[in-house]
């Protein structure tokens, strides 16, 4: 580790980003973590609904869940918090969510490399067997000297 990272703790780390910025102002909670995986919570809410006749929670912030649970999960396998961006992040969504109900995202960090992470998960609704959608992505590690993957 080099003085430009900080140690990453999940469940610390997720009470900051569920008080600021876009994760804060969607809700986002923490519920579990492992050494290479990460669960994040969506609330349900009203005003976050894609189909406000059947009560069903809208594709964009689903995708911000997984893209932020993505991010922590390389923070987790890599104990470091230091920049990353999202290169590519493939949703594909299976089903609509139930109505009413918040989303659990669960993402793990399968492979790293020096300048790139990868990642693959699930969208649900309480049931991980009858997911909402599978994603798969890349992350790039900011500030990492391209010539040294």
């Amino acid at each position: 580790m080099n003085a430009e990272t900080t140690q990453f703790e999940p469940d610390k780390a997720a009470q900051l980003f569920s008080q600021a910025g876009h994760s804060g102002w969607l809700g986002l909670q923490y519920r579990a973590h492992g050494d290479n995986w990460v669960e994040l919570v969506l609330p349900w809410r009203e005003d976050l609904l894609g189909d406000p006749e059947r009560g069903v929670l809208a594709s964009g912030p689903i995708i911000s869940l997984m893209d932020m649970t993505s991010g922590m999960c390389i923070w987790t396998a890599s104990r470091e918090f230091k920049p990353i961006a999202t290169l590519d992040l493939r949703v594909d969504y299976q089903r609509p969510a139930k109505p009413h109900a918040s989303v659990i995202g669960r993402v793990e960090c399968y492979k790293m490399t020096r300048s790139a992470a990868f990642v693959r998960g699930i969208a649900h609704d309480g049931e991980d067997d009858d997911p909402i959608a599978h994603v798969a992505g890349v992350f790039m590690t900011i500030g990492t000297d391209p010539r040294r993957v």
